[in-house]
Formats: structure tokens, C-alpha cells, sequence
């Protein structure tokens, strides 16, 4: 999730065929989700906001490894699955990553902070529209006010202009 800035349902239905390891730029496809309907199996359903992310090194690489673990090679095989290749539901991952953090002592962090950090890294190191591009928005207003972190600290720029415009005439 914080290589693709996939949701956790985007990337549960994240398949083999929706994955490109050949390229120099290897990259990820999102083209479906997860859907747990009361009653119904859990499955995965096409997505109709589809976007292709190139994926950063390290996700390459985690990919990979995924990929090799797989007993199914069909390119319907979904990479994040249950023991029988059946879809992992949002809420039982959600729950077992409570879970870990708990074990660990941690608090207060869910799997869509993931999606938050990296609109917030990409906006500080390129700005707002690759944070939206990224996150599948078209309208950039919805990433600064639902993901982007305004920082704590104000640009120390400011001090040193503040002291231009009051400074005492010696």
C-alpha cells in the first residue's frame, strides 16, 4: 500500500496479471477492489476509476517475492490471498493489523494512514498534483484536505522576511 497508495481493498485485488516486473519501470495496475457484500462471498469486482502506478523499488521487490510464494500461476491469482486463493476480506486484515500494532505497542494507526503518508511524501518532495495524479484524483482539492499533512513547522523563510519588512533603521 504506501508503494502503490493503493486503498486496502485495491490492493487485495491487486493479480498477477495486473503487475509488470520486465519493464526498467516496473508498475502496478489498479483495476478492481474488494467487495464483502452481507451474505455473499467475499470478491473481487472491476474497478471503474482504473489508473497504472509506477511502483518504487523496494514494492518491486516485495512483489517479487510475493509472486514466487504464489502456488497459483494463473494471472487471475490474486497476490494477497487466503491459503486457498479465496480474497482476503478488508475487514479481517484490518483486524489482524490491529492486532500486530497492539502487540507492538503501537496505537492509533490504520491501514488508510498508509494512502495519507504517501500523499503527504509525495506532495513534499513534488507538490500536490503528483500526490493527486498518484492517488487517482482528478480534482486536487480532495488530496490537500483528505491527505495531505500540513507540516507543524512554517517555513523559517518567514522569520527572515518579517525581519526585512520590520527591521529598525539603525
Amino acid at each position: 500500500m504506501l508503494g502503490t497508495s493503493a486503498r486496502i481493498g485495491e490492493a487485495l485485488a491487486i493479480r498477477r496479471r495486473d503487475v509488470d516486473l520486465t519493464t526498467v519501470t516496473p508498475s502496478n495496475r489498479i483495476a478492481g477492489t474488494i467487495v464483502s457484500l452481507h451474505g455473499e462471498p467475499t470478491k473481487r469486482q472491476d474497478h471503474p476509476k482504473t489508473r497504472t502506478v509506477v511502483i518504487p523499488s523496494f514494492t518491486a521487490e516485495a512483489v517479487r517475492r510475493r509472486m514466487a510464494r504464489l502456488e497459483d500461476h494463473s494471472l487471475d491469482a490474486l497476490l494477497l490471498c487466503t491459503r486457498g486463493g479465496t480474497p482476503l476480506t478488508t475487514n479481517n486484515v484490518r483486524r489482524q493489523f490491529r492486532m500486530v500494532l497492539e502487540r507492538a505497542g503501537i496505537t492509533g494507526v490504520t491501514p488508510h494512514m498508509f494512502r495519507r503518508t504517501v500523499a503527504t511524501a509525495i506532495n513534499d518532495e513534488g507538490g500536490v498534483e503528483p500526490a493527486a495524479e498518484l492517488l487517482g484524483h482528478t480534482d486536487r482539492r480532495i488530496t490537500i484536505h483528505h491527505y495531505i499533512q500540513a507540516p507543524e513547522m512554517v517555513n523559517p523563510a518567514t522569520a527572515a522576511m518579517l525581519d526585512q519588512v520590520f527591521a529598525k533603521d539603525e
